[in-house]
């Protein structure tokens, strides 16, 4: 069998029975045909470590991001997205029987400790009262800022809402996210009044909990705000705050992390409230407690 049906097999496999979502899916296949491509390969059996180097030389030629006036080279960690993708899918050939290349011979590149994004507690404030509540635009804008920073939603989770999905009369509720797997949130007293004053000034009759508005609104197409929209709303209201650095979403996420742990949270509990499979994810945020570390500095260091 060649490997292009031996692709749209796993993919369907990863869709369906390991429950990933459509982008996870889609993100699989570009990756794997990128190296298909560069392979020039049909069989699962001529498929090579020499292959897998010379690729892996290619892709850290690639153009990643501009920085300044100069090309950054891809980076490592996109690098091993691609690496990643190719090793899931030898497995499912081994787990089939199928004679191909092994797996545990594809070694990821390592990567530096991933770095936060984060603002100050005072740009947060500056950011959270950007939008003008006069308007109803206003109104879903301020209770996206809110509910992200009072449930450290994921994007994808935010703009998958919908009305019935969140219960106002409580301060809880529950969001299926990353693997298909569902875990509580909880609203903030502010986050749960942010998103009255929206829902009950709404005059649509879409279940999305956030709707596009605009000259656009007519079209007959999808009423759901889209991840990019948020993403553009957050860019604009950052730049009205004053705020320097970039602003995204998953910005908001840290500083709901950094916040909790700051405050004296575990991070197991942390851990659970983010949604994250494996606790290493989470001790990026660690540094946040570790400011005991300053004073040991200063009461011990230089006497």
């Amino acid at each position: 069998m060649q490997l292009a049906e031996l692709k749209r097999q796993f993919l369907e496999y990863l869709e369906i029975e390991r429950g990933r979502s459509v982008k996870t899916v889609e993100n699989y296949d570009r990756y794997l045909e990128r190296f298909f491509d560069f392979a020039k390969v049909k069989l699962p059996k001529d498929l090579t470590e020499e292959q897998i180097r010379e690729f892996r030389l290619y892709l850290n030629r690639q153009p990643g991001t501009k920085v300044g006036g100069r090309m950054e080279p891809m980076k490592r960690r996109t690098q091993n997205y691609y690496l990643i993708a190719l090793r899931a899918f030898l497995k499912f050939l081994r787990k089939r029987g199928i004679e191909s290349l092994n797996p545990e011979r594809i070694e990821l590149a390592k990567v530096p400790e991933r770095s936060l994004d984060l603002i100050s507690p005072t740009e947060l404030r500056r950011l959270m009262n950007a939008p003008d509540k006069k308007s109803l635009e206003g109104k879903r804008d301020r209770a996206i800022l809110e509910l992200l920073f009072s449930t450290g939603l994921r994007i994808s989770e935010l703009c998958g809402l919908s009305i019935d999905d969140v219960d106002l009369t409580r301060d809880e509720f529950s969001v299926r996210g990353k693997g298909d797997k569902v875990r509580v949130v909880f609203l903030s007293d502010t986050a749960r009044a942010s998103l009255q004053d929206y829902l009950k000034n709404r005059k649509d009759m879409d279940d999305a909990m956030f709707v596009r508005y605009g000259r656009k609104v007519n079209d007959g197409g999808d009423l759901r705000l889209s991840p990019r929209a948020v993403q553009r709303l957050l860019k604009k209201y950052a730049t009205e705050a004053g705020i320097t650095r970039k602003v995204t979403p998953h910005v908001i996420r840290h500083s709901f992390a950094t916040d909790l742990l700051s405050n004296g949270a575990d991070l197991r509990s942390v851990q659970a409230l983010l949604g994250h499979a494996n606790i290493g994810t989470t001790q990026v945020y660690t540094h946040v407690t570790d400011k005991h570390l300053r004073d040991v500095h200063k009461k011990f260091h230089g006497k």
